[in-house]
């Protein structure tokens, strides 16, 4: 087929298609005219990716279809409407994907912290070097527990939450990168490993996880997920399979940015338990069991609703019609 013997034969439909598109209001005789050349169209674009492949003519007949294939179906559904399936399907489906990797940064983030620890407690020198022998004694004695209770509840949630979810999101937008998420995740391994370091030399080990445990269960998984679905975000890029770079790219996009919206609610309940619960003098078997049906509510609704969702064909992308129609690749 000659593309511009095509292009020259079909530009005035084509533009009669547009004209017809953009009109506010249609008489019964535009309508029927507007689907036949929607169809005429359609023809058209599947002769050119027949057989010349992605085209600008190709793309601006993409174009004029989506419009009139908008206009033909109606306003955009409400997105109350829209917010049963965010939450049970696709959201589920895009944490689902990425458990194998947040097992994986756990993991990493165990390591690291350990190191960490076992490092300084085990030379008193490496410890010396963080401070001053009274700083580091009112860290264990004071500040660490003072941290928690030293403003209101309600601001110290706030601000514990918001942090998180900015932390969260920046491991999602910048995953493509590959290193931004795996620094955050050893920035904080080591953040934790340096104050578990210290609170063990002064025997405040207790201390440490009765503190830590309640909130920081739900709070690091979240940020494990983060990181998780930034990596695949940078794999879709290294190894796009059959699909080229740019589609694997985009489609590990869209699903996995739900991952980020999503854990802003579960940081919001992780930041009410560290707000509320965790500076409390309570038993700290109370405190850590609130902490445990935190996570237990996040991994239940991640691995067996995420499970139900994946069954059932979610990615957590978006639609076809959403997303538009995505380029087909032979092979």
């Amino acid at each position: 087929m000659d593309l511009d013997a095509l292009t020259a034969a079909r530009r005035d439909e084509w533009a009669r298609l547009d004209e017809l598109g953009r009109r506010r209001h249609l008489s019964g005789s535009d309508v029927d005219e507007l689907v036949t050349r929607y169809r005429a169209a359609s023809a058209d674009l599947a002769d050119i990716k027949t057989s010349a492949g992605r085209t600008p003519q190709g793309d601006y007949v993409s174009i004029l279809l989506a419009r009139t294939r908008l206009r033909l179906t109606g306003v955009r559904e409400n997105v109350l409407k829209q917010l049963p399936r965010f939450f049970l399907l696709q959201l589920p489906a895009a944490l689902y994907r990425v458990r194998w990797m947040t097992l994986a940064v756990a993991v990493l983030f165990l390591v690291v912290s350990t190191l960490w620890v076992l490092w300084i407690t085990g030379d008193p020198a490496v410890l010396a070097t963080l401070a001053a022998q009274m700083d580091i004694q009112n860290v264990a004695d004071e500040q660490f527990v003072g941290y928690y209770r030293e403003n209101p509840n309600e601001i110290f949630a706030a601000t514990v939450w918001t942090n998180n979810a900015w932390l969260a999101a920046q491991c999602v937008m910048f995953g493509v990168t590959g290193f931004w998420p795996i620094s955050v995740i050893m920035e904080n391994a080591r953040g934790v490993g340096v104050v578990a370091a210290i609170m063990f030399s002064f025997d405040r080990g207790d201390t440490f996880f009765q503190f830590i445990l309640p909130h920081g269960l739900l709070e690091l998984t979240c940020i494990f997920v983060a990181a998780a679905a930034g990596l695949q975000i940078f794999w879709a890029w290294v190894a796009p399979g059959r699909r080229t770079r740019e589609a694997a790219l985009a489609a590990a996009g869209r699903s996995l940015a739900t991952v980020a919206v999503g854990l802003v609610f579960a940081l919001a309940l992780s930041g009410i338990v560290e707000g509320f619960v965790t500076p409390r003098e309570w038993p700290w078997q109370v405190k850590v069991a609130i902490g445990a049906a935190a996570l237990g509510v996040f991994l239940f609704y991640m691995l067996w609703v995420g499970r139900r969702a994946a069954r059932a064909g979610e990615t957590g992308d978006l639609t076809e019609y959403e997303a538009g129609t995505p380029t087909l690749t032979a092979g």
